[in-house]
Parts: structure tokens; sequence; C-alpha cells
């Protein structure tokens, strides 16, 4: 996959129990972006946050909360990004999206694995 080094980020922010067709939203969504063939894509679990509703979400010891919140970011151009964003549009109900700019750098090893 050859990507420009002046690439954009996508940050889409959800909650933990966020559901499509029965499966955990963050994990639909990072198959889809796979699907479509977008450079990649990663999950991140906080342990804090609030959204909308501004209703705390928090993880404790002696309460644990199961509806923490979630960041699904995914790597591309812009324009790639954009039309994954209008196709996902219709399924997140609640939510927030960022695109930024990024500068990409690709780490790989130029010698094969045993």
């Amino acid at each position: 996959m050859v990507l420009p080094q002046a690439g954009s980020l996508l940050r889409i922010f959800l909650g933990e129990d966020d559901k499509h067709e029965g499966r955990a939203l963050y994990e639909w969504l990072v198959l889809q972006a796979r699907e479509r063939g977008l450079a990649g894509a990663t999950v991140l679990r906080g342990l804090m946050g609030f959204g909308a509703h501004s209703r705390l979400h928090t993880f404790k010891i002696e309460r644990l909360s199961l509806d923490l919140p979630i960041v699904v970011e995914i790597v591309d151009t812009r324009e790639k990004l954009e039309a994954f964003l209008a196709e996902i549009d219709p399924v997140i109900h609640e939510g927030l999206a960022t695109i930024e700019a990024a500068e990409v750098r690709f780490y790989r090893s130029r010698q094969p694995h045993p």
C-alpha cells in the first residue's frame, strides 16, 4: 500500500456499549475500514470521559463501568476517509468524529522474517 506522507487521521468517539447488528460498533467500524482497503485502524479504550449528555464514564475498581469511552483511529488519505464517513454515517447514532492532517511514516522491516 502506498500512502502519501501528507495523510489524514480520522477519530471516531463512541461508547463501549454502542452496537450495530448485534456486534460492538467499534469492531464493525474496524472491519468495514479493512474491507474498504483503508491504510490502518486502531481501537483505544478510555479510562474516563464524557460525551453529548455530559454523563461521566469512568473505570473504578469499586464500580466497573461497562460503557467506557472508545476511540477508533483510522489513517488514510482525506478523500478516502471522507468517503468512509459518508458510508458509516447512518449507523452512528451518538458520537463524534474528527479528521485532522497527519504526517504518515511507515516503519517496516527490510528483511523478511524467518
